[in-house]
C-alpha cells in the first residue's frame, strides 16, 4: 500500500472566517463539499470541518485523512496488521473512504480517487 500523503483534520466554528486563513497559509484555494450536516474545504494539507457538534465530536476522534492509492488494497492490508475497520470501504463525492482502528487504539480516514 501506498500512502500518496495526509491532510490534518480541523474542527472549526466558523468555516467562512477559517478559510481564508488557511488559504493564505497553504498557497492555494479552498475545495469545498458537503458531507452530511459538515461544511468541509480542503486546504493544502488541512481539511477543515464545520458542522453541528454532534458530527464534529465524531469527527475529533479521527487522527488524520491518509490517501492512498487504493482503499481496498488498504483495508486488505489494515486487516491483516490487525486494524479494525469500522466504517467502509464506501463511495464518497471524490472517490472512496473507510475509517479504521489501529492497534494502538488510533483512529484513521483512508481515502482514494477511484469511484
Amino acid at each position: 500500500m501506498e500512502i500518496l500523503g495526509a491532510s490534518l483534520r480541523i474542527c472549526v466554528d466558523d468555516l467562512e472566517a477559517a478559510v481564508p486563513f488557511y488559504e493564505r497559509l497553504a498557497g492555494g484555494r479552498a475545495l469545498r463539499f458537503r458531507r452530511g450536516d459538515v461544511e468541509v474545504a480542503a486546504v493544502g494539507s488541512f481539511l477543515l470541518m464545520s458542522g453541528p457538534e454532534s458530527e464534529l465530536e465524531i469527527l475529533r476522534k479521527v487522527a488524520a485523512t491518509i490517501a492512498v492509492q487504493d482503499v481496498e488494497e488498504a483495508h486488505r492490508l489494515l486487516t491483516e496488521l490487525g486494524a479494525r475497520i469500522v466504517a467502509g470501504p464506501v463511495p464518497t463525492p471524490v472517490g472512496r473512504n473507510l475509517l479504521a482502528v489501529h492497534p494502538d487504539g488510533s483512529v484513521f480516514e483512508y481515502v482514494d480517487q477511484r469511484g
